[in-house]
């Protein structure tokens, strides 16, 4: 009888905070530092997923140019840059990446087509691929079934008059649902993480103290030919 009740009260408690999360947390965590504008916003790649099942923008305020942020974007990946996000939580679910503290030339020939790997060993999951890319202005990777593009990142960077630039990382997804709305809160810290990693990096080279601004990659992707699966 003991033994029915907690397992009962877990079950509840289970329930509640699954509640708790998917009633009160989610609409903050979906729109994380986004703002209205950028919420209601037309960017890179929005054709590719039209209708998604689920919508997420998060942003950050960067005090940095956009061709001093899109290097870093440009690296992403287990291999190569990592996700600048939280070690320990990448190690803890098996996936331990090592996160860049400089920008590595050779890491910057990213094309259109080419996989994202998010973690170094297998099992792993399915990496992204690479659906568009404009120079200092969008990174857009996602995965595809049947032809289709079922779910993108889109990083978009937007300068602003008052100087900065906003980094946003907007979520376009048909996967929904089960698993998929139990790791949604994990989803958002890492994607916070990552979002802050990349701010943290992006303004020490803006400011000089990495002592690399003065050696930017050049970007030779041409915008018009830097898309795939439309």
């Amino acid at each position: 009888m003991k033994t029915g009740y907690k397992v009962l009260t877990a079950l509840l408690a289970a329930s509640v905070l699954l509640w708790a999360v998917t009633t009160l947390l989610t609409p903050s965590m979906d729109r994380w530092g986004a703002t209205d504008a950028e919420v209601r916003a037309h960017f890179p790649g929005d054709e590719l997923v039209p209708s998604p099942a689920r919508f997420m923008n998060r942003a950050i305020s960067i005090a940095a140019t956009p061709e001093q942020i899109y290097p870093w974007l440009l690296q992403l990946g287990a291999g190569k840059g990592g996700l600048y996000s939280y070690t320990t939580v990448e190690k803890l679910i098996g996936c331990p990446l090592q996160n860049a503290e400089r920008i590595e030339p050779s890491w910057q020939h990213l094309q259109v087509g080419d996989l994202v790997k998010m973690c170094p060993s297998e099992p792993a999951p399915p990496p992204y691929i690479v659906a568009q890319l404009i120079p200092n202005r969008a990174l857009v990777m996602g995965h595809r079934e049947h032809d289709r593009w079922v779910d993108l990142w889109q990083f978009v960077l937007v300068p602003q008059p008052e100087g900065g630039t906003r980094l946003i990382l907007r979520t376009r997804t048909m996967m929904v649902g089960g698993m998929w709305d139990v790791i949604r809160p994990f989803v958002f810290v890492m994607e916070r993480g990552l979002l802050r990693g990349v701010k943290e990096r992006a303004e020490r080279l803006a400011s000089g103290r990495s002592g690399e601004h003065a050696h930017l990659p050049s970007v030779h992707t041409d915008p018009s030919v830097a898309n795939v699966g439309a």
